[in-house]
C-alpha cells in the first residue's frame, strides 16, 4: 500500500506545475486579444467620425450649388472676384476655375518724329575773337594773330604755341644750371635757372629751379631779389616739394632785410602748416632765436 501512495503523491506533484503554466499562458493570450479588440474599436470610431464630417461637407456643397446666390453690393462683388478666380477655392467648393482670355495689345507702328539736325555754320566775328586772344608779352596787343590777310580782312592763320621741348633736353638743361652754381658760376646758374622756370612753368622741376635760383641770389648778397624769387615759388607752387624750404629761406631773407616781424610770421606758418616735419623743427629753433 505504501509504494502505491508514494507513486500517487509523486504523480500529483509532477502535474501541478504543468497546470499552472497552462493557466498563465491562457491569461496572456486573452489579454492580447482584448487589447486588439480595443484598438479595432478605436479605429472604427475614428473612421465613423471622419465619414460623418465628409457627409456634412458634401451636403453643404450641394446646398450651395442648388440655392440661388444672394444679391451682393458692388464692393462685395469686387472683393469676391479674386476668391472665385482662385483655382484652389473653386475646387474646394466643387466649382470649375474660370478661364481668362489673354488680350495682347500691339503698339502702333508709327515712325518717330524726325529732328532737324542741320545746323548752319557761322564764322565768328573777328572783333569777338580778339576778345579771347591774349596779346603776347612785348607786343602791341595784336601779336597773337599773324600771317597773311585775306581779301576780306580776316586773318588767314593764327600763330601756334611753340612746340614743347624734349623732356630729356630740359632735364639736361636743369642739371647744367645747377652744376653752374656748384662750380662757382653763380650768376650764370641763377640766370639759367630763372629762365628755365619762366619758359617751362609746368615742368616737374620748375619749383626747384626757382628755389636754387633764390639760393644763388642769397649767395650773391641779393636778399631782396632772393625774397622775390622765393615769394614766386610759394605763390606758384604751393603743393611743390620745395615750398617748405622756400618759406624758411624767405624768412631768412626777411631777417637779413631787418624785417623780423615778417620772419616770425613765416616761421610760425611753417610750424602750423607742416607740423612734425624737419622744416617745422628748424622754424621752431629759429623762432626761439628771434624771440626778444
Amino acid at each position: 500500500m505504501r509504494p502505491f501512495l508514494f507513486r500517487l503523491f509523486a504523480a500529483v506533484a509532477l502535474s501541478a506545475p504543468t497546470a499552472c503554466a497552462t493557466t498563465a499562458a491562457s491569461q496572456t493570450e486573452v489579454g492580447r486579444l482584448e487589447a486588439e479588440v480595443r484598438t479595432l474599436r478605436a479605429s472604427q470610431a475614428s473612421l465613423m467620425e471622419r465619414l460623418e464630417r465628409l457627409e456634412s461637407r458634401d451636403a453643404v456643397s450641394r446646398a450651395r450649388a442648388v440655392a440661388p446666390a444672394p444679391a451682393a453690393s458692388p464692393s462685395a462683388a469686387a472683393s469676391a472676384k479674386p476668391d472665385a478666380a482662385s483655382p484652389e477655392k473653386g475646387e474646394a467648393l466643387g466649382m470649375a476655375p474660370a478661364e481668362l482670355t489673354v488680350v495682347r495689345l500691339k503698339p502702333k507702328k508709327e515712325p518717330a518724329p524726325r529732328i532737324n539736325t542741320a545746323v548752319a555754320v557761322v564764322e565768328p566775328d573777328t572783333d569777338q575773337m580778339e576778345m579771347f586772344i591774349s596779346p603776347a608779352e612785348g607786343s602791341s596787343g595784336t601779336g597773337s594773330v599773324t600771317g597773311s590777310m585775306t581779301g576780306s580782312g580776316t586773318p588767314a592763320r593764327m600763330s601756334m604755341e611753340p612746340p614743347e621741348k624734349d623732356p630729356d633736353i630740359l632735364d639736361a638743361e636743369y642739371e647744367r644750371a645747377v652744376a653752374m652754381l656748384r662750380t662757382g658760376n653763380v650768376e650764370g646758374g641763377v640766370e639759367t635757372l630763372t629762365r628755365f622756370a619762366s619758359e617751362n612753368p609746368r615742368h616737374p622741376r620748375a619749383d626747384n629751379a626757382l628755389y636754387f635760383s633764390g639760393l644763388g641770389q642769397m649767395g650773391l648778397k641779393d636778399a631782396a631779389g632772393a625774397a622775390k624769387t622765393f615769394e614766386k615759388l610759394i605763390k606758384n607752387y604751393p603743393a611743390g616739394d620745395a615750398v617748405q624750404d622756400g618759406m624758411l629761406r624767405l624768412a631768412e631773407c626777411r631777417v637779413r632785410l631787418n624785417q623780423a616781424v615778417d620772419a616770425r610770421a613765416l616761421y610760425t606758418r611753417v610750424v602750423t602748416q607742416f607740423p612734425g616735419t624737419a622744416a617745422a623743427t628748424q622754424a621752431e629753433q629759429r623762432l626761439a632765436a628771434l624771440s626778444p
